[in-house]
């Protein structure tokens, strides 16, 4: 008998090779977002000003980016190992695969469709009527408190936290650890992620969960 009936899955640096979407982007435009990154960590600029000034990064290199830009970009986007045969095993046991990211949800849907995920959960980039980047993004998975985005999910596919596994990688995904019955630190940034977690895995496939995920009880 399964364990789990729904596992939660951090997108930026757990289903993706690099920090995140947000950088993949910077890196693609050769813009610098680290002072950026070290305001929002420091609490000196909250999440929706965070996304404001990274997209006006990308502006100042393109100030006619169009979203349909940025899909282009996420296409090369390096993506960790496994992740076809994970989703698809989840599913064979009778298991949801869902994305919770603070990333951005463009990428996250991307994901979601090519791999068979249930479902996804990520920041939005606004535009216009034509496409076009406005400057402004929407904080839908707030980053303070990733449990917030889980714990309705976990009431909508009608199981427990006990019975729900979450997978990330930095410290903005510890509170949804909390939140979970099984937490699983895939390859941690930082050695906060790695205490708050049930367990550590360091690998180049993600399809190394499986063996945690699917472990029966004793």
């Amino acid at each position: 008998m399964r364990r789990y009936d729904l596992v939660c899955f951090d997108m930026d640096g757990v289903l993706t090779r690099v920090r995140s979407s947000w950088s993949w982007i910077h890196e693609c435009f050769g813009v610098d977002s680290e002072p950026n990154y070290r305001a929002f960590c420091n609490g000196e600029i909250d999440e929706p000003e965070f996304m404001r000034r990274d997209i006006a990064l990308w502006k100042s290199a393109k100030p006619d980016l169009n979203i349909r830009d940025i899909a282009v970009l996420f296409k090369d986007m390096p993506l960790i190992g496994g992740i076809q045969e994970t989703v698809a095993c989840l599913r064979d046991c009778g298991i949801r695969s869902y994305i919770v990211s603070g990333g951005i949800d463009l990428a996250a849907k991307m994901l979601a469709d090519e791999f068979g995920f249930d479902g996804y959960i990520a920041d939005h980039i606004c535009t216009d009527e034509n496409g076009s980047l406005t400057g402004e993004g929407v904080m839908v998975v707030d980053l303070a408190d990733k449990g917030k985005s889980v714990r309705p999910l976990i009431e909508r596919f009608g199981t427990t936290k006990e019975r729900t596994a979450s997978i990330g990688n930095s410290f903005t995904d510890i509170k949804m650890f909390e939140s979970t019955g099984l937490s699983i630190a895939f390859n941690p940034s930082d050695p906060y992620t790695e205490e708050a977690a049930t367990c550590v895995i360091r690998s180049d496939n993600i399809s190394d969960v499986l063996d945690v995920i699917l472990d029966e009880e004793p």
